[in-house]
């Protein structure tokens, strides 16, 4: 029964190494593609006085679950992941290692917090009576879930920790 365990264990890691971490490195990308084209379309009617179609309605949606989507496999990859357990078991000396505390805590944390702006930004958007308003909750919350997530993405010109732009 151990043994099924441990195996299972194994095979779990392997899996995060080799197919979440790749996932969540390739879906950072196509979150910021989508904030950033929600953020213009949230710009573009706030400033031109447009009315809020199906279509800005449904990127306004899309746009959250698909960082709802990111935010569920880096959940996963941080459950499984060998940093971050040794973080946890020797958090004295682990959170003098710049690169062990932002993938500990600080990048976790973060993106937590930016799905957090970015859920209330959409159901609040989502409950406004006019159409400007609308799209002025929209820009505002997505601008700062933008820029949380751009703050906690380990850039490979970060100083906190740097991994490649593509695994």
């Amino acid at each position: 029964m151990f043994y099924y365990i441990f195996v299972l264990h194994k095979v779990t890691i392997t899996m995060t190494s080799s197919v979440l971490l790749p996932l969540h490195s390739y879906l950072r990308w196509l979150v910021l593609a989508a904030l950033i084209f929600s953020i213009y379309r949230a710009a573009r009617g706030y400033f031109s006085r447009r009315s809020f179609s199906k279509s800005d309605d449904a990127i306004r949606h899309w746009t959250a679950t698909i960082a709802h989507i990111q935010f569920v496999v880096g959940m996963l990859v941080y459950l499984q992941s060998q940093l971050v357990k040794y973080f946890w078991n020797d958090f004295a000396a682990a959170r003098a290692n710049l690169e062990l505390l932002f993938f500990g805590l600080i990048h976790s944390v973060l993106m937590l917090l930016a799905i957090v702006v970015l859920s209330i930004g959409s159901a609040t958007a989502k409950r406004k009576a006019s159409d400007v308003e609308k799209f002025k909750t929209m820009l505002v919350w997505y601008i700062v879930a933008f820029l949380i997530i751009i703050i906690a993405i380990p850039w490979p010109f970060s100083p906190l920790a740097n991994r490649p732009l593509l695994r």
